[in-house]
């Protein structure tokens, strides 16, 4: 099957159709997150404050580093899965992938270059311009980058679900994605939650906590609430305590 070829209408039916288990919605509104604020924290940095810079350099490097953990999560689970049940439906959106690949490579350059340009022992006054300059053009490709997994992710949404959906049942599915989660380890989880959980709507939000509290351990459900706590509102965190019974803790009732 040729996703490329897939008609329009098909992929809108399948999502006005009732919902389906549904593998990308809530890791690509991480990266959309995630993305689009590392990319406005490099438009608005000071090229030449060091600190500022190195703090900067620093959260385009997660970011690329998550972007790469991100490709082998969807090779290794969800793309295998495809191939398993259409072979070759995958094929296009593979081939994305090691051009992002490539791009990641660029953009681990750039960031790198603007550390080097603002080493301590380098001449501030050759290197203000110069620093500018890769600064930009650092924001410009990670633009692009960004534009780029925005369609790309679309197209993981729609053609690809489509696929999925017509192939698998939801239970199916659900152990797919209870297979990649259980893959990740607790540091790169924790990082994840913190993009993946404020980014989503309440009912979204609800319904993934709840099921972190129904079967994590307790110190990891606490972990979690606090990884997510200072990126929640006040009416947000209240209504995900109200939602999983935690309207009465002491800490909830004083944020």
């Amino acid at each position: 099957m040729n996703i490329t070829k897939l008609p329009i209408r098909n992929t809108v039916a399948a999502a006005a159709a009732a919902p389906r288990m549904d593998l990308y919605a809530g890791i690509h509104k991480a990266l959309r997150a995630l993305m689009a604020d590392t990319l406005l924290a490099v438009g608005r940095m000071d090229a030449n404050d060091a600190l500022e810079l190195a703090q900067t350099c620093q959260r385009v490097m997660e970011l690329l580093d998550f972007c790469v953990t991100h490709i082998q999560h969807e090779n290794e689970f969800v793309h295998a899965a495809i191939e398993a049940r259409a072979p070759g439906a995958s094929k296009a959106v593979a081939h994305e992938h090691a051009e992002h690949e490539q791009h990641i490579t660029r953009l681990r350059f750039l960031a790198g270059s603007l550390l080097k340009a603002a080493a301590p022992q380098r001449a501030a006054a050759v290197l203000e311009t110069q620093r500018v300059a890769i600064a930009l053009e650092l924001y410009r490709q990670l633009a692009l980058f960004i534009a780029e997994n925005f369609h790309h992710m679309h197209v993981e949404e729609t053609a690809h679900n489509a696929v999925l959906w017509s192939c698998y049942t939801d239970v199916e599915l659900a152990g797919i994605e209870g297979a990649l989660v259980a893959s990740i380890p607790p540091r790169e989880m924790m990082y994840t939650l913190r993009w993946l959980i404020p980014f989503m709507n309440p009912a979204e939000r609800t319904a993934m906590m709840a099921d972190m509290q129904a079967i994590a351990p307790a110190p990891a459900f606490a972990a979690a609430l606090d990884a997510v706590r200072p990126h929640l509102s006040r009416v947000e965190w209240e209504k995900l305590g109200r939602s999983l019974g935690l309207a009465t803790a002491p800490e909830l009732v004083d944020a």
